[in-house]
């Protein structure tokens, strides 16, 4: 007998999931108006997220691809990223920062994190060496990186700067929308984020030739797409200058990403209206510590420090709250910790503050529709 799937996200033991992803009854129409489409990959509806995306972060350009690792390791493809050079990352981040680098064929350098999770200034500038070509910034948990810092630091050394914008859909650096200050901007619409097209991703940049560049490699490295293969000459007539890969965003998931799109930032006030709640109410708490939020943050995440000072070790509070059906996790375990960056032997030095603040952090429930009365449910079980 087969043993039934459990979903994870819908268990009756839970009275406050971590996430819950908002489709509304727009985004199922928008959906299923793609179906009855008869060109389902590769056409107008693509064109047009692509389009107003561009709009909604101030780009030239946007490409959409298949996920938010294909942006990132496109995006670096697009710079010339290869053997042997070395890209500068976070330590805490998302294994695709690194995989994206690693899928290049060049070397990831771990840097340290501040106080915010994100890259170290200081120590991304220590880690410069005569192979470093890239930095790429993560702008952590909704909140922007130093991007003036960090672009002054990349002149200096003429780096060039991929941001890693996964968290960071209508996040702002004095009033300008990050992924627009580097070469290029990578974004992921997974469904944790704070949009979502199920699986998806978007490249923006303000370089003509970057966005041609990946959108051609997104499709094979054909030089025609779908429409223009059946609009244009003969169907079969199209060159391969350089293999790509399938990458591609579809007209579903496109769709999909045009509904969300028209509400996100209403979706964004009110992941700061709960976060701002969350700081009332735990900001007084000994041994807690809560993040700065600004009107400039997603906040995509809610992350609270745990101290020496707090009754619980991060662990001893996960399980409490586990057991009082909360869900939470842990953004991120360091890259360094594990099992590919040691059999690879990269360098795993001078990483204080991402060691520290790991065993610290938990990220606690946040989402748009998340109430009141699920907000004080975490909080009293903190508190008590």
């Amino acid at each position: 007998m087969k043993k039934k799937a459990i979903d994870a996200f819908n268990d009756a033991s839970i009275k406050v999931p971590f996430i819950i992803p908002e489709i509304t009854k727009n985004d199922k129409n928008a959906v299923l108006n793609a179906l009855n489409s008869r060109l389902l990959t590769d056409g107008p509806k693509l064109r047009e997220f692509e389009s107003i995306f561009a709009k909604f972060t101030g780009a030239k350009f946007a490409v959409g691809v298949s996920n938010g690792t294909a942006a990132l390791q496109l995006s670096l493809k697009s710079i010339g990223i290869n053997y042997n050079d070395e890209v500068i990352i976070p330590d805490i981040t998302f294994i695709a920062t690194a995989s994206s680098v690693f899928n290049n064929n060049a070397i990831p350098v771990l840097a340290d994190v501040d106080e915010y999770l994100n890259i170290s200034i200081k120590s991304m500038e220590k880690k410069i060496t005569k192979k470093t070509k890239a930095i790429i910034p993560v702008h952590f948990a909704g909140k922007s990186c130093d991007m003036k810092k960090i672009m002054q630091v990349a002149r200096k050394y003429k780096i060039k700067v991929i941001e890693d914008c996964a968290h960071a859909i209508g996040t702002k650096f004095e009033k300008n929308h990050v992924g627009t200050f580097g070469e290029a901007g990578c974004f992921s619409f997974y469904p944790t984020k704070n949009f979502t097209t199920i699986e998806g991703g978007m490249i923006i940049t303000n370089s003509k030739k970057i966005a041609d560049y990946v959108r051609t490699k997104r499709n094979h490295g054909l030089t025609k797409s779908l429409i223009r293969r059946y609009t244009q000459g003969y169907p079969w007539e199209y060159d391969v200058i350089e293999f790509g890969y399938n990458f591609r965003l579809d007209e579903i998931r496109s769709s999909l990403g045009l509904s969300q799109l028209t509400r996100v930032t209403k979706l964004n006030s009110l992941r700061r209206k709960a976060s701002r709640y969350y700081n009332l109410k735990l900001r007084n708490v000994e041994g807690i510590s809560t993040p700065n939020i600004s009107d400039e943050d997603s906040c995509h995440l809610y992350i609270i420090r745990i101290g020496k000072k707090y009754k619980h070790s991060r662990n001893e509070l996960y399980k409490k709250l586990l057991k009082n059906g909360i869900q939470t996790t842990v953004h991120y375990k360091p890259l360094h910790k594990f099992s590919i960056f040691k059999n690879k032997k990269i360098p795993i030095i001078n990483l204080k503050n991402s060691n520290q603040l790991y065993n610290e952090i938990l990220s606690i429930p946040l989402f748009p529709q998340i109430t009141k009365k699920e907000q004080d449910w975490v909080i009293n079980c903190i508190i008590s």
